[in-house]
C-alpha cells in the first residue's frame, strides 16, 4: 500500500491547478489604446500620400502596414510590461494566436490579388481580415475589442461593393478613424 501524499504537496498541486485554471480563463488587458490612435493617426497620413502617389497607392500603404505593426506592436509590449500581462502565455498566448492568422491570409491574398490586376479589391479585402483579426482576437479581451473589429469588418463589406475609386475613404474611415475613435476608449477605460 502506497503511502499518503504530504499535505504540503497536495497544497501546491491545488495551488498551481487553480493557478492554470485562473491564467486560462483570464482576459488579455495590454490593448494598447494610445498605441492604436497613433496607428490612425499614420493610417490617415498614408491616405493622404496614397491619393498623391496615384497609382503607387499600394506601396504606401504596404509602407503604413509595417509602420503599424512597428508602432502597435511596441504599444502592446509596453503596456503589457506595465502591466506585468505575459504575452507569451495564457491570454496574451491566445490573442496573439487569434490574431495574427487573418493577418497572415490578407498578406498572402495581397500579392495574388495585385498579379491579377484586381487591386480594386484590396482594401475591402484588408479591411475585413483585418476585423477578423481584432474580433476573434478581442475574445480574449476587453469586450470593446471585438465591436471594433466587427465595424471594421462592416467597413470592409462595404468596400468590397463600392466604386472603385471609393477606396481612399474607406481606408480612412476604417484604419484612421476607427483606431483613433476606439483607441480613445480603450485609453480611457482601460487604460494607455
Amino acid at each position: 500500500m502506497a503511502s499518503p501524499q504530504p499535505l504540503h504537496d497536495r497544497a501546491l498541486d491545488n495551488l498551481r491547478y487553480i493557478r492554470a485554471t485562473m491564467e486560462r480563463a483570464g482576459s488579455f488587458t495590454a490593448v494598447p489604446g494610445w498605441g492604436m490612435v497613433a496607428v490612425g493617426g499614420t493610417a490617415v497620413l498614408a491616405t493622404v500620400l496614397a491619393a498623391r502617389f496615384g497609382r503607387y497607392w499600394i506601396d504606401v500603404w504596404l509602407g503604413e502596414a509595417a509602420l503599424a505593426l512597428a508602432v502597435g506592436g511596441w504599444a502592446l509590449v509596453r503596456k503589457a510590461r506595465a502591466g506585468e500581462d505575459p504575452l507569451l502565455s495564457g491570454p496574451g498566448r491566445r490573442f496573439g494566436l487569434a490574431f495574427l492568422p487573418p493577418l497572415v491570409v490578407g498578406a498572402l491574398l495581397t500579392a495574388p490579388l495585385h498579379a491579377a490586376e484586381h487591386v480594386r479589391l484590396l482594401p475591402g479585402t484588408w479591411l475585413l481580415l483585418y476585423g477578423t483579426a481584432v474580433a476573434t482576437a478581442g475574445a480574449f479581451s476587453a469586450r470593446i475589442v471585438p465591436l471594433m473589429g466587427l465595424c471594421f469588418m462592416g467597413l470592409g463589406a462595404a468596400a468590397l461593393f463600392a466604386p472603385a475609386g471609393a477606396w481612399p475613404w474607406f481606408m480612412a474611415a476604417g484604419f484612421g478613424g476607427l483606431h483613433v475613435v476606439f483607441g480613445t476608449i480603450i485609453a480611457r477605460r482601460y487604460g494607455g
